[in-house]
């Protein structure tokens, strides 16, 4: 056998290993997709048990994850714009949704906010998601001058927030309250120092 028959081969024999692997991987990213797309629909369900399911193996993020859902939910958290979740490497997906909310609209911002979800998926099972945002430094801010302001708002409902709290609705709802108060506040020192 010549050589350029056997280069020929070596190549062909690469080539189809090559390929024969990749439907399997694609199909394992497609699956992936699906699970993380199917976690967005759970968790915009605003039904923990239609979420509770998909927690099962993240144990770490499940209480995080379910507060976040009830804050969602009580915040009036509405989907504006859905981005189709990406693949980041052979376990990560992220998913960014962008939201109107309450809190914002306490803020009188004109804007939306995109959360993101992180979404780490082994052998078809969720087994961690944290989440991030890209709030503006005005919502810090107010938070910050609720908890010095009005304590009072927010120390029974925000108990135990992203941690071990039971009642995100009533936080988030709280908060809100005290974002209004912020603003207005905020509208009468600038009238002053006019």
């Amino acid at each position: 056998m010549s050589v350029k028959p056997l280069l020929f081969l070596l190549i062909f024999s690469f080539c189809s290993c090559k390929n024969s692997s990749n439907p399997e991987s694609k199909v394992n990213l497609e699956q992936q997709l699906t699970i993380a797309n199917n976690f967005i629909d759970a968790f915009y369900s605003f039904n923990s048990n239609e979420l509770l399911p998909m927690l099962k193996y993240a144990e770490n993020s499940k209480s995080e994850i379910l507060y976040y859902q009830g804050w969602a939910e009580g915040g009036n958290y509405e989907i504006v714009k859905r981005y189709p979740c990406e693949v980041k490497n052979d376990t990560l997906i992220i998913c960014p949704v962008t939201v109107k909310d309450d809190l914002i609209k306490a803020l009188e911002l004109n804007l939306n906010v995109t959360d993101t979800f992180h979404i780490v998926i082994k052998n078809e099972k969720i087994f961690s998601i944290t989440t991030s945002s890209n709030d503006p430094p005005i919502f810090y801010e107010a938070e910050e001058w609720i908890r010095k302001n009005y304590p009072e708002l927010i120390n029974e409902p925000c108990k135990g927030i992203w941690e071990d709290g039971t009642t995100p609705k009533a936080c988030v709802r709280a908060m809100v309250e005290g974002y209004s108060k912020f603003i207005a506040e905020k509208k009468i020192n600038s009238n002053i120092e006019k």
